[in-house]
């Protein structure tokens, strides 16, 4: 699944590439080369920018893979929904917690927030 979205967005990122070849402008070469450069260049860019995505979704917490509260980088609390810098900040100061139900105890989040997150933290020692 995740091999045919990245091939759909490489193929979509190409695209630009045929419409400028159809120009009826006769080119020099080096305007030749220095195009495809450029179109070479974007296109390895977007690739990247895809490679990267799929990444962060694949390591994204989750109801299967839960983020642990107590050992979680302050990066991987941002990446949780609703999660500020703020929050991360406090999550983190707030450490060692023994339930993630410590979070609406100590006021550490509200239970908005925490409704966002539950099912994707847990707590481990």
């Amino acid at each position: 699944m995740h091999a045919r979205s990245i091939l759909l967005a490489l193929v979509i990122s190409a695209i630009p590439i045929g419409f400028t070849a159809c120009n009826s402008q006769p080119s020099s070469p080096d305007q030749v080369r220095a195009k495809t450069a450029q179109a070479t260049a974007e296109l390895k860019q977007d690739a990247q920018a895809v490679a990267q995505g799929v990444r962060e979704g694949l390591s994204r917490p989750s109801p299967d893979k839960p983020l642990n509260l107590n050992s979680a980088s302050k990066a991987q609390l941002m990446g949780l929904p609703g999660m500020d810098d703020a929050a991360a900040d406090r999550v983190i100061a707030g450490r060692p917690y023994s339930s993630e139900h410590q979070l609406l105890e100590r006021r550490t989040i509200s239970r908005e927030e925490y409704t966002k997150i539950a099912d994707s933290v847990t707590v481990t020692k």
